[in-house]
């Protein structure tokens, strides 16, 4: 264990009046989450419960009393990038986190700072996140908040001056490891897993003492090199399904996001995502299931011991992750009460397990799909569309890498009995890439060429993605409601015994929903998009609604520039509760202004340097700025003059690292830089005249 020393001096703002029922800051303890229903002004941990159900027994706020909801407070925050998490409240503090890690507690009444803390994350970090710069969530244990940090750190926070206590690093920072998820603490341990997998990385999660950090256990989630040996019977199980040398490109199966436990079955559930590489024949080429990418996985709470695992996609070679929200229910089944694990991850299904077992229950389609038309319930394993299997000619698949649900939050309403689920039909170019380095690292697949293919395929996409809000019924498998269809984007979801449904739009508004019917009885314009999970509290007798409102994260990333022309504010936390009075301040002229786009310049370049830099561009820049150069987190074809002529001092001098775009001069000479440009300033001519 480490004393984070420099972190003391990050130490923006501490507390000199704590809020009324505050002096015992954040005293989260086993007992205490095991009674949370009892307590339903309070928001213990990311999902509220161990079960992550997102639900809220707070009535105050109802389907009749909603038309009076309005803003209580809001906190502008201090970033261009998306605001993934979702706060915890607990006894009159809320706990915030932005991206860089950057954690805050407010006054949960009234929004006055109490501290801020900046663990100063290197900015070379931004360049290793395949999805941005953002963070989850907290976790909070015994006077303690925890905070997992880009750069692989796990850090306790003092909850009442935000001083740390401990910090751990988790990861190798040699490899290309990052955290993006919220940890989790389960009965006095502190659980946390990482990202990486598009670079090359082996997934693992960690367990760690929550008063000290001492690490208790960890469970790799793939094989290492079997010369090594295998840490236990688990990994020499998953290596028989493997091929090749894999190990030498990492494996993948990060449990990047969501964890959930059962208290009385003492397990800790775990998701795992894509394979590394993405494309199989260059990780695994005899095929093979490739445990355990792409399922979830049962471990003992205490030990981190393998107990079960369902798979949801053998052989993953999508980025169809499985490390979306895991809630675990009791719900009647044929008869009888069983215990469920429900998961609606990236490949279009909505599964329904024996949480017990691992036994699948129940599975089937919640948005139109094309990789597979099903699930054998005999075999469990998806009924494969043979021409998914990609090879080097781009192939259209839905869902794309986006996922038909992605990490935004679903919630479940025991009232209801529905699952709330924000999803989209999305559709994707697949191509494998030509050959692969696993020295190198990266996705094995392509993003460049056989560009007639890819626009044909992005204009279908772009007429056909959508997304909406799913009521689903996960006894029958059907969609009861559907919430309004538009352009996908919107936020993670919060349901409440007030018979309210509460996520953020694609619309920059935060609307209001009967959980019964799905009629909207509330919207309100907050000038962002509000991509988070709201959660509910109370504070002074009164139960708000918060949400973190700040567009960005991975559909920012991979979209083509369909959102260019949305007018947002700065990313803020939003506050409302009924007879709430706060305005929020008009938007600046500048950020309603349509830029106007300046011709790119003249191509100067060979048609080889052109061809060299359309390579390169696939391999370093596509995850961020999209296919063949178009849309992204930002549309290198619309770069303004000034841009173009600092290209190099921005990706070779690291000038925007600050936001993001770190340095990749250790990956790139400046000619291959300079390749890039002559690609990127070829493709903005090229689609110049194009609508």
């Amino acid at each position: 264990m480490k004393l984070l020393s420099r972190a003391l001096g990050a130490l923006a703002a501490a507390a000199l009046v704590l809020p009324a029922g505050a002096q015992d800051r954040a005293r989260v303890d086993h007992a205490r989450m095991l009674r949370a229903d009892r307590e339903p002004g309070q928001w213990m941990s990311v999902g509220r419960t161990y079960d992550e159900q997102r639900f809220s027994p707070l009535d105050a706020i109802s389907d009749r009393t909603v038309d009076r909801l309005g803003l209580a407070w809001f906190a502008d925050i201090n970033t261009e990038r998306g605001m993934e998490a979702s706060p915890l409240a607990i006894d009159g503090v809320l706990y915030n986190v932005q991206p860089w890690n950057i954690v805050t507690a407010y006054d949960a009444a009234t929004g006055r700072v109490l501290w801020t803390f900046d663990p100063q994350v290197p900015l070379k970090f931004g360049r290793l996140a395949c999805c941005d710069i953002v963070s989850r969530g907290l976790a909070a244990w015994r006077g303690k908040i925890y905070v997992a940090t880009l750069d692989g750190r796990l850090i306790a926070l003092d909850a009442k001056t935000g001083t740390p206590v401990w910090s751990e690093l988790t990861v190798d920072n040699a490899k290309s490891y990052t955290i993006t998820g919220a940890p989790r603490v389960f009965d006095g341990r502190v659980v946390i897993g990482n990202g990486g997998a598009e670079s090359g990385v082996r997934g693992y999660v960690s367990a760690y003492d929550a008063e000290t950090g001492k690490l208790e256990w960890r469970f790799y989630t793939v094989p290492g090199n079997p010369a090594d040996g295998f840490e236990n019977e688990a990994m020499r199980m998953a290596a028989a399904t493997w091929t090749g040398e894999w190990w030498k490109a990492g494996g993948g199966g990060t449990a990047w996001d969501s964890m959930s436990y059962d208290p009385e079955l003492n397990l800790v559930y775990i998701g795992t995502g894509n394979g590394s590489p993405w494309t199989q024949k260059w990780r695994s080429p005899g095929g093979g299931d490739n445990l355990f990418l792409a399922s979830i996985v049962a471990l003992d709470a205490a030990t981190g011991e393998y107990k079960w695992h369902y798979q949801t996609v053998p052989g993953e070679e999508w980025d169809y992750t499985a490390t979306q929200q895991m809630i675990l229910a009791d719900i009647a089944l044929d008869g009888r009460t069983r215990k469920v694990l429900m998961q609606a991850p990236k490949n279009g299904f909505f599964y329904v397990l024996d949480r017990q077992t691992g036994e699948l229950l129940s599975a089937d389609k919640i948005v139109p799909i094309t990789w597979a038309s099903g699930i054998d319930m005999k075999t469990g394993r998806p009924i494969e569309n043979p021409a998914a299997r990609y090879g080097t000619k781009p192939v259209m698949i839905s869902p794309g890498a986006g996922g038909a649900h992605n990490w935004n939050p679903m919630a479940f309403s025991p009232l209801t009995g529905l699952v709330y689920v924000p999803v989209a039909e999305t559709y994707m170019a697949y191509a494998a890439a030509e050959s692969f380095d696993p020295a190198q690292g990266g996705t094995g697949a392509s993003f460049a060429g056989h560009d007639a293919e890819r626009k044909k395929i992005a204009e279908y996409a772009d007429a056909h993605s959508r997304g909406w809000l799913s009521a689903w019924n996960p006894v029958t498998q059907r969609e009861v409601w559907r919430g309004p269809v538009e352009q996908k984007g919107s936020g993670g979801v919060l349901v409440t015994a007030g018979n309210l449904v509460f996520q953020g739009t694609i619309g920059t508004t935060f609307a209001a929903y009967r959980a019964d019917t799905g009629q909207k009885v509330w919207e309100m314009p907050v000038q962002q998009v509000p991509i988070s999970a709201p959660i509910t509290y109370m504070a002074n007798g009164e139960q708000h609604i918060a949400v973190n409102a700040g567009w960005g994260g991975g559909l920012a990333h991979v979209e083509r520039s369909a959102y260019s022309q949305m007018h947002l504010s700065k990313p803020r936390l939003l506050v409302f509760k009924l007879g709430g009075r706060a305005k929020l301040p008009p938007l600046p002229a500048s950020s309603m202004a349509v830029p106007e786009l300046s011709p790119p310049p003249k191509l100067a370049a060979a048609a080889d340097a052109v061809r060299r830099g359309e390579q390169l561009y696939g391999a370093n820049c596509a995850l961020c700025h999209g296919a063949a150069a178009r849309g992204g987190v930002k549309d290198l074809r619309h770069m303004s003059p000034e841009t173009h002529t600092a290209f190099l001092d921005i990706v070779l001098g690291g000038s925007r690292a600050s936001n993001g775009m770190a340095s990749f001069a250790d990956v790139l000479s400046r000619e291959e830089a300079e390749a890039i440009h002559h690609y990127v300033i070829a493709r903005a001519n090229a689609d110049w005249e194009t609508p």
